[in-house]
């Protein structure tokens, strides 16, 4: 029993996880063609990242926290600001 309800938790963890590396890729392609640019591969190269590895950002696949610091220097923006709009700001209840 006790495994089943840990089970049913890391299941519903890893939804929401899924849901905010979406979220988060959304985000940074939002902010992108906001900053003129209609296709990723050009900033990507414009900016020094390697092409694949900025279109899994942008597709939300998960990320490290160094590679979003460099995409944010890149869009000229603080952590503040990119997570001030999109994101839900209530916490998560724990079970």
């Amino acid at each position: 029993m006790r495994d089943s309800i840990l089970l049913c938790y890391m299941a519903e963890n890893s939804d929401h996880i899924d849901k905010q590396l979406k979220n988060l890729g959304e985000r940074i392609k939002q902010i992108r063609k906001a900053k003129g640019y209609s296709n990723y591969e050009k900033f990507a190269h414009q900016h020094d990242f390697n092409r694949s590895s900025y279109g899994r950002f942008e597709s939300g696949e998960d990320i490290r926290f160094s590679s979003l610091l460099r995409v944010l220097d890149a869009f000229d923006m603080d952590i503040q600001e990119f997570f001030a709009d999109g994101f839900d700001k209530k916490k998560k209840k724990r079970k």
